[in-house]
């Protein structure tokens, strides 16, 4: 027990930024004492435990909550000036965040160990040593999962429909996703929560890349799933069939209504234009330098995609707490936030939803 509450003090901490000294300081008590806490050397008494968890923002049962994952081999979307310490945090913030939902998973024993549909990702998961060979591996997954060459309406939901989780952590804008496989050999994808929808969007296409792209002959990782997440929401086939086979220029009011047709970026469409032919170099570098002149390489003109939230977590829980599987104080815990917090936000999302909708 002194193990796994240690290890959860650590994790929390994490999470949050703090340092030993200053979580010491907040609580009460020397940097040692937290050290031995978190090494399993010695356990905090009750006063401690509570103190500690109004610090880290958790709630007591936090502490003593006995799933464990461990994440590896992670693959970061980011800047690189992205610390360590926020690296860390991430990594922490996913790793409760995913406890929490393979708990609710194993509340449901009918559910398979490993989606059939997370199988189907292992199968198309191959070498790929250039730009066009990234292009083919899109092209082969949405043939295998039978979505031709149409918009994705809801990529967060596709993913989480084919056995890849989805979560959502704080982060600063030099973060924008990361992939990781847990123990069982799953996907996992957490991405930062504060972005645009069509940054987003692209973020999980690109991690998605990563999931099914194994690069050899030295090609660039980043690069290949770049070019993967374009031919991903925007296929070759549908590209052609909204531009035509070869463009002088693309207007902005029509990068803008494509944009919200497929859920890509203005300048990612100018990116798949060029990729395919339908745009010169020339032509593709004066559309860059006016996005440049304009300032919207950075925040493109026009409304914004909404954000995509991954539901399915909340879905299980909503379904135990319905079926009395758990109580309203554990839905809370395992959502990672008080209830009459969660009912709150539902009510603002969904036009004043009644918090007893779901009793």
């Amino acid at each position: 027990m002194f193990g796994i509450i240690g290890k959860r003090i650590k994790q929390a901490r994490m999470a949050v930024g703090l340092s030993l000294r200053a979580l010491a300081k907040q609580v009460g008590v020397s940097a040692q004492a937290i050290s031995k806490y978190e090494r399993g050397l010695d356990i905090p008494s009750s006063g401690v435990l509570l103190r500690l968890s109004i610090a880290l923002d958790v709630k007591v049962e936090y502490f003593f909550r006995m799933r464990r994952v461990s994440l590896r081999t992670p693959a970061w979307r980011k800047r690189s000036s992205l610390p360590s310490k926020m690296e860390k945090s991430i990594l922490s913030q996913a790793e409760d965040w995913l406890e929490r939902y393979l708990e609710v998973e194993d509340l449901f024993p009918d559910r398979p160990d490993v989606s059939p549909a997370c199988e189907l990702l292992k199968n198309v998961k191959g070498p790929v040593g250039s730009l066009d060979e990234a292009e083919k591996k899109a092209d082969e997954l949405r043939t295998l999962w039978d979505i031709g060459s149409d918009p994705i309406e809801n990529l967060t939901e596709l993913l989480e429909e084919k056995g890849v989780k989805v979560g959502l952590v704080e982060g600063p804008d030099s973060f924008d996703a990361c992939t990781f496989v847990t123990e069982e050999d799953e996907p996992v994808i957490v991405i930062n929560r504060s972005m645009y929808g069509d940054r987003q969007r692209f973020s999980l296409a690109h991690e998605l890349g990563h999931i099914v792209i194994e690069p050899v002959n030295g090609v660039d990782p980043e690069k290949v799933a770049h070019r993967f997440a374009g031919a991903f929401l925007a296929p070759a086939e549908a590209v052609r069939r909204e531009l035509g086979g070869h463009r002088r220029t693309l207007s902005i009011y029509e990068l803008h209504l494509l944009k919200h047709k497929y859920g890509l970026s203005m300048q990612a469409w100018i990116y798949r234009a060029k990729d395919l032919g339908v745009l010169s170099e020339s032509s593709a570098r004066n559309l860059f330098r006016q996005f440049r002149l304009k300032g919207w390489y950075r925040k493109e003109p026009g409304d914004s995609l909404p954000v995509e939230e991954p539901k399915r977590f909340e879905r299980l829980i909503m379904r135990a707490l319905s079926e009395e599987l758990i109580s309203e104080s554990r839905a809370a815990e395992l959502l990672g936030k008080p209830f009459a917090e969660f009912w709150r936000e539902v009510a603002e999302k969904h036009d004043g939803l009644p918090a007893d909708f779901g009793s």
